[in-house]
């Protein structure tokens, strides 16, 4: 019930899914949680939740492809709490799903500015108060399709490549500031994202259309954000101490083919 103790954690993208929760999660362990979404009502509601259990959590309007943004939150969250000892680098769209020679300039930019952009920012800005605090941890949500390729979504798998290499970069650039960098990489997990994904690309029975994609997986089954959010919880703890660079599939055997 300590794994995270007092630690200041920023989680992106925290009101639903994934990055929710990782919240529920790293409050259970002891953290302190800033929440950062453009979901003001559902973001004040967790944090309101979480108040309510006991744990310190306050939630941020970000806008993660906005610099400004980014800045002014994660020095507001250092002033508010006094350090950063974790991001969870979470925010992120899927975008078009189109081949790549239909896809526009503003739909491609538009993936790229949160998915990449918003990792650049957070992390850009989150270094000078790890540094302070001698030491953090950082954790970007990649995906499976940031290691492997598939004939969908050209804009969200490029995107996703990006902070799996932009991971292994930073962890190079930071070991000296005891500043761990390491990616996360989940298979499909039942989220609003996957849900949308799949209307998306046509599926008129959501359940039918499940069951398909429990089947890409050895274990038969989709993930649920739990998964994830553990695997975060044990990069943002000092267990995982000598991990960084690293890539934490959590996939159910999708990429072991």
């Amino acid at each position: 019930m300590n794994r995270v103790g007092n630690k200041v954690c920023i989680v992106t993208g925290a009101a639903l899914g994934i990055g929710n929760a990782c919240a529920r999660r790293l409050a259970e362990e002891g953290a302190r949680l800033a929440l950062f979404d453009l979901d003001d009502q559902t973001g004040t509601a967790l944090a309101a939740e979480l108040q309510a259990t006991g744990a310190e959590a306050r939630y941020w309007h970000v806008d993660v492809s906005s610099e400004r943004a980014v800045q002014g939150a994660i020095d507001a969250v250092a002033a508010h709490f006094g350090a950063v000892h974790v991001l969870v680098n979470n925010a992120g769209i899927a975008g078009a799903n189109k081949p790549t020679h239909e896809i526009s300039e503003e739909e491609w930019d538009r993936v790229q500015a949160i998915n990449v952009k918003g990792v650049f920012f957070c992390t850009k800005h989150a270094i000078p108060h790890l540094r302070k605090a001698q030491g953090g941890s950082i954790i970007n949500l990649s995906s499976i399709y940031g290691l492997v390729g598939a004939a969908d979504l050209p804009p969200y798998h490029a995107s996703k490549g990006a902070v799996t290499l932009m991971t292994k970069t930073d962890a190079l650039f930071y070991a000296s500031d005891r500043i761990r960098v390491n990616s996360v990489h989940p298979g499909f997990i039942w989220t609003p994202l996957v849900d949308a994904h799949l209307r998306a690309s046509g599926a008129t029975d959501i359940d039918a259309a499940r069951r398909e994609v429990d089947q890409l997986h050895p274990l038969g089954h989709m993930g649920e954000p739990d998964d994830i959010a553990w695997g975060v919880v044990y990069l943002a703890s000092d267990e995982s101490k000598f991990v960084t660079g690293s890539e934490l599939l959590i996939d159910g055997g999708y990429t072991a083919r």
